[in-house]
């Protein structure tokens, strides 16, 4: 079962490891006796199909998420195992397009207008001679 995370990259089978164990939660009786927890890993740093570029951006963007290079999520939402995969697969597809999508433009640095020059200019004059009428008039 292969992981379409873009058009443009789909992971593998063989790259994902899956472990299983006993989840917390709903389930009742049913969650002390079957292994629904689902923690599902994939190699960033040693896989195949991404490109260098690619490696290097979620390298850097998943870093937190990262232990020796290996992406970890797991999933315990569902009492079922299968559903739990599902979750889990969708997890870690959204997290690796996330890692992958461009980001946001450089900001455009604008100067301030003129009109809100002379407001700001006037706003600290007007502060101003309100400080100076609170000062104990001079002692002639």
């Amino acid at each position: 079962m292969d992981l379409v995370v873009s058009p443009a990259l789909t992971i593998p089978a063989a790259e994902l490891d899956w472990r299983f164990s006993r989840s917390s939660g709903p389930g009742g009786q049913h969650v002390n006796t079957s292994d629904s927890r689902v923690a599902l890993s994939w190699n960033v740093a040693g896989s195949a199909v991404l490109s260098e570029q690619q490696r290097l951006l979620l390298l850097q963007r998943l870093k937190r998420s990262l232990v020796a290079g290996v992406l970890t999520v797991t999933a315990s939402e569902q009492r079922s195992q299968l559903r739990n995969r599902e979750t889990a697969l969708a997890k870690l597809a959204a997290l690796v397009a996330d890692g992958l999508a461009p980001g946001p433009a450089p900001r455009r640095t604008t100067k301030p207008t003129r009109g809100s020059n002379y407001r700001r200019l006037d706003a600290k004059k007007q502060r101003g001679a309100t400080k100076r009428q609170r000062q104990r008039p001079p002692a002639d």
